[in-house]
């Protein structure tokens, strides 16, 4: 069954992004719960970019990303009886992404922030601009890559996701205020770093 899923063949109505609508999400959600695999496809296929682009930033290990998407997402298909809409369908799912990609950096015998010079970011993931669009992108990856992780995440989940603040408490299971101050010890220390890199 997940074999068949590696490829992300998006369909516009399968995109998942900050402005969409979870009501075809949650509709799915209830199809898995009954064992519909097709829903569970449509749900994979939804959510693959995202969170390859998510883990791209957590992990910088494309063989990686696919293992912690496939493990999470079959957590999704097990446990899809327990989301109790208490948060969002998104919310959810990327906790899981995240705990799964958690304890797979924790087992990984080889160091996964590595040579920040080498870590600019997939270039499937780089929206396509001028030159010195591509290098202030590299700059400012360069720089997300020196933060520590937890610092790391909430930037990524609140500017590359559009996620609120209490989103990415429940994903990262931690108290709103924690995420504001990793977001401005984050914020004080890209300015440092974009400035340094300016000179």
């Amino acid at each position: 069954m997940f074999g068949l899923l590696r490829k992300n063949t998006e369909s516009p109505q399968a995109r998942s992004g900050p402005g969409r609508d979870e009501s075809g999400d949650l509709r799915l959600i209830g199809q898995i719960v009954d064992g519909d695999r097709r829903a569970f496809e449509t749900l994979y296929r939804a959510y693959f970019s995202r969170l390859a682009r998510f883990l791209d930033r957590m992990t910088h290990n494309t063989a990686l990303i696919e293992e912690i998407i496939n493990d999470a997402m079959l957590v999704v298909w097990r446990r899809a009886d327990t989301f109790d809409r208490s948060c969002k369908l998104s919310t959810w799912v990327f906790a899981i992404a995240y705990r799964t990609a958690l304890k797979a950096i924790q087992h990984r015998d080889e160091p996964v922030d590595a040579d920040p010079d080498l870590l600019f970011g997939d270039a499937m993931y780089e929206p396509e601009a001028g030159f010195s669009q591509q290098q202030l992108q590299q700059r400012v990856a360069q720089a997300l890559d020196l933060l520590p992780l937890e610092q790391r995440m909430v930037v990524n989940l609140t500017y590359y996701h559009g996620m609120a603040y209490e989103e990415i408490a429940g994903i990262m299971e931690c108290p709103v205020n924690t995420v504001k101050t990793r977001m401005f010890h984050a914020r004080r220390r890209l300015k440092t770093l974009l400035a340094d890199t300016a000179e």
